[in-house]
This record gives structure tokens, sequence and C-alpha cells, in this order.
């Protein structure tokens, strides 16, 4: 450790110079190097057993490898073998058997083994942090995880607790928190009983197409290409992820020629650029969905006119057209598209006149309400519109702005009237938000659950609950995707928890960089595929 520390620090010295901003002449980035300016103060670890936030998981996605995976050239095929070369499933459903791929070795030049894959996975079971429900939901404990995760040889065994969908399973294996560690280095590196957890926050033991070569928090990150790499060396052979938080000054970065990539423009200054010859936007469609959550506590959210009135009184295709310009698209489904069982109905207009007339038909010609927003220009200018669209119908909405932490604070403890906010699946399967947005299992105050359903004091009713969870249960992928299809449909009828928008990142680049996609709406941001032209 202690001789890697001046690598690591010259190297990010030299990562800090290459991607700083110098005013002058346009500059080049290396051809082998591949420099991105973006928001990554969010990284709080980079274990996969603990990692959750956006940039965290961009970084572990490759720096590690899964037992499954997408191609990044290809992400509408779905789950691919990676370490796993194939898979078998047990004639009730409940045992699933993975063959190891041969010759692959981490970073460290250990080889990878059914071992390390069982060990990477029954950590995160025991580890216990915040990504570990994607894994428990398989029936997994930290009392049972030794008996119900096991490897023989070269095979990695599953026993499940329930016949689950063998989809459901292998997205969930996607996820970054399935990334298979180096059981060997992560163990020479452990403190007490943490499984190495201390160590990897800040340094890797995968097998992915880059190693970690440094990252100092809210500065920069720096990855080395894997020149071993079983799918082959990666042509740039460094990537630099440099923190850079406002939009002009990644503008200005990118027109000097400083970076390769800009990945939080706002919408003027993607028009700003867009006479700029070198330069070029790719619109990436993502999962992350815009919604409304009308907490049922309140005595005027709670009645079902209002919650039908609150659907017409979104300006959905004004607002797609102004502030949201090119950086959301309507959508008014619980499932981003591009998802198994995604919805692409949208049934909702604006039309503040149906709105009134279905009020004033339940004797509602008044009404006084709150909302408590995160400063942030989508959310604000979503409330401000909602608001005068509010008044129009009688209804009067007052706006409280606090801090990010204030409002999860409040949301998560059921005090948000009106929330206006985002949600951005945790891994791959469409489970993970028809378990948030349409399953409440208990809607008591004391229930603490994290669903969104439960946020909204929303009970669910039963057959929705029971259909939710028939879902994950379906072996064949054609009656699944009508059961989610299904559940929408019926969604759309009663929630007060109403989707509107779904994301689209809007990557600025030179226009040599070639093969680019952050994930689409069912990954993180890979880097292997990229080369310059």
């Amino acid at each position: 450790m202690q001789n890697r520390l001046p690598l690591r620090a010259l190297l990010l010295a030299s990562a800090l110079s290459l991607a700083g901003a110098v005013p002058g002449a346009w500059a080049e980035t290396p051809a082998d190097t591949l420099v991105i300016a973006h928001q990554i103060d969010d990284i709080i670890s980079l274990d996969p057993g603990q990692s959750f936030e956006f940039s965290g998981q961009d970084v572990i996605k490759n720096i590690y490898d899964r037992l499954v995976d997408f191609d990044p050239l290809d992400l509408a095929a779905g789950i691919k073998p990676a370490l796993a070369e194939s898979w078998e499933v047990s004639e009730d459903g409940k045992t699933i058997t993975l063959t190891m791929r041969d010759g692959v070795r981490f970073h460290s030049g250990n080889p990878v083994r059914a071992e390390d894959a069982a060990w990477s996975l029954q950590r995160v079971v025991k580890l216990n942090k915040s990504p570990a429900f994607i894994l428990n939901q398989f029936g997994f404990t930290p009392e049972n995880v030794d008996q119900q995760i096991t490897f023989e040889d070269n095979r990695l065994i599953l026993k499940l607790d329930q016949p689950y969908a063998q989809s459901y399973v292998l997205n969930c294996l996607a996820a970054e928190v399935g990334s298979v560690v180096d059981k060997e280095t992560a163990m020479s590196h452990a403190e007490g009983e943490d499984f190495g957890n201390a160590w990897l926050s800040t340094n890797d033991a995968g097998s992915g197409a880059y190693s970690l070569a440094a990252w100092r928090p809210n500065e920069a990150v720096q990855l080395a290409a894997n020149a071993d790499y079983w799918q082959g060396a990666p042509a740039m052979k460094r990537v630099i992820v440099r923190h850079v938080q406002e939009s002009s000054a990644q503008r200005l970065l990118l027109e000097q020629g400083d970076i390769d990539v800009a990945r939080n423009l706002t919408p003027t200054d993607v028009d700003g650029i867009a006479g700029n010859d070198k330069l070029k936007v790719t619109d990436e469609l993502r999962g992350r969905i815009l919604y409304m959550g009308l907490n049922q506590k309140d005595p005027l959210l709670q009645r079902p006119e209002v919650i039908e009135a609150m659907k017409y009184l979104v300006d959905y295709k004004g607002i797609e057209a102004s502030f949201l310009k090119g950086q959301w698209k309507v959508h008014q489904n619980f499932l981003p598209e591009g998802y198994l069982g995604g919805s692409d109905e949208n049934p909702w207009s604006y039309d503040v006149e149906k709105a009134k007339q279905i009020l004033t038909d339940a004797g509602i010609t008044s009404g006084k309400v709150r909302t408590v927003i995160r400063d942030i220009r989508e959310y604000t200018d979503t409330a401000q519109t909602l608001q005068a669209a509010m008044a129009q119908a009688g209804l009067t909405l007052e706006i409280q702005q606090m801090t990010g932490a204030q409002v999860l604070d409040a949301y998560r403890a059921r005090q948000v009237p009106i929330f206006i906010g985002e949600w951005g699946p945790d891994y791959a399967d469409p489970n993970t938000n028809a378990s948030t947005f349409a399953y409440n299992p208990n809607n008591a105050d004391d229930a603490g659950l994290s669903q969104l359903a439960w946020r909204n004091a929303w009970a669910v009713p039963d057959e929705m609950n029971k259909a939710t969870v028939a879902a994950t249960l379906e072996g064949d992928t054609d009656k699944r995707v009508q059961m989610y299809l299904d559940i929408q449909k019926d969604y759309r009828e009663i929630a007060p928890i109403i989707p509107m928008f779904q994301k689209i990142e809007q990557v600025a680049s030179q226009r040599n960089v070639q093969h680019w996609t952050s994930g689409g709406s069912v990954s993180s941001a890979m880097y292997r595929q990229v080369t310059k032209e």
C-alpha cells in the first residue's frame, strides 16, 4: 500500500492538470485518454457492497465485473453472460446454478473463482448496507446466507426462498451490488468484521476493464485500463472524471478542448454549443422518473376527485417544451421506457377546465395545500407552473423550499403534502419500480418503509399488492410483461403518486468521441467500448 501512494498522487495530479481549465487556444486531450466533466460530489464509497449513489455506481460499473451484465453497444439486448458463462434453473425454480468463466483474473492477478462470487454476495448480505435489499429480496439473511449461497468447483449455487422469475434474479445480479470482489485481496485489508469495507471504499479489488488509479473526493477519479481484460483491452488507456459543478464551466472546458465529455449541461448551454462543428450532443433516455406524490394524510389530497383533477393540472407538453426542453419527456407510467413491461400510454393532458369540472362536481371550490421541494431548477419551475394551474381551478399551493436532506427527512417521515422529485431505479428489473410505486404491505405510521407508496401514506389495494408480488414469480416473460402493463393500467386509474416525465441525458462531447453510453435506462456509464476516431 505504501508503494502505491506516490503513484496515486502522481496520477491524480496528472488528472487534474489534464482536466483543468486553461484559458487560451483550443486544446486537445491525449488520443488514449477520455476526460469527462461530471458532478461527482455524491460519491461516498467505492465498495460495491455499500455504494448506492449515481457517480459511485459509474465507477464500480467499470472496475468490477458481474456474473451477468449488459453489452454497452447493445443495451436493448438485455442480460448476457459475463463472469458466469451459463446458468441453469432447477425444476422447482428455486435453485440457480451459474458456471463461472475460465481464465479470468482480478487486477491483483488472482484468478476469479466461484468462491469469490459466493463470498462477494454473502458479504453484501452480511454488511447489510443500503444496496443489500436487492439481494435480500430472494430470502437471503445474514443468518442463512452461507447455506443459501454456496459454490462447488467452478459453479455458484443460489438457493432462493421462492421460484422467482429468472429475469428478475438475473437483472438483480447485474446491479453493481452484484459485483464480484477479489476475496483474497479484500480480506487481506479487513479491519475486524468489515470484510474489507473500509479499504474497498477507496481502493478496488475487481476484474473489470479498468482499475482505480486515484480518487480524491469532490475533485477527480482516474481509472487505468486493464490491458489483460478478458473482453479485450479498452481503447482508452485512461479515463479521468473531474468534478465540475457548474454547467457553464463544463461548457467552457468542452469548447476549449480540455475535456472530451460534459455530462451536466443545462438546456441553455446545450443550445449554446449547437453551432460548434467540433462538438456534438447525444440524447440518451435514462431510467429516472420525475413524479408528484399526493400525501394521503392530507384531507384534501385524499379525495379521489382531487387526485383525478391534479392529473389534469400538470402542463405536460408546456413543461416538456420549456424549462425541461430536451432533458425530460412526458411519461405517465411508473416503469421507465426501456424496461420490461414499460408502457408508452400517456392518457392525461393539461386541461384546467376539466379539472375544475371534476372538482365542482365533487363540491370542491377551494382548498389550500403545501409542497416542500428541494431547490433544484426542474422541481421549483414545475412547482410554480403547477401553482398557477391550481389557482385557476380554485386551489392554493404554497411552495416551501428546503435543502435536499431536509426534504428527504420530511418525506421519509410522511410529512410532505405534495412531493415533487425524482426516482431512479435500483436495478434493471420492473420490480424495482413496481415494488415502490405500487406496493405497500403496511401503511401504519410506525412501519417505517421505504416505498414511495408508504411515504405518501397510500394504502395500496390488496389486489395490486398481490399482483406486484405475483409478477416477480411469473417465469413466462410475455406473461410477465402483460402483468406489468395491467398493473400500470390499474395504477393510472387510482394512484395518488403521479409519474410525469422520464429523464433524457444530453451528453455533449468532442465530435471524435464514439460509442459513448451513460447506461441507457437500465445501467450505469460504461467506458470500455469508447473510442476516438
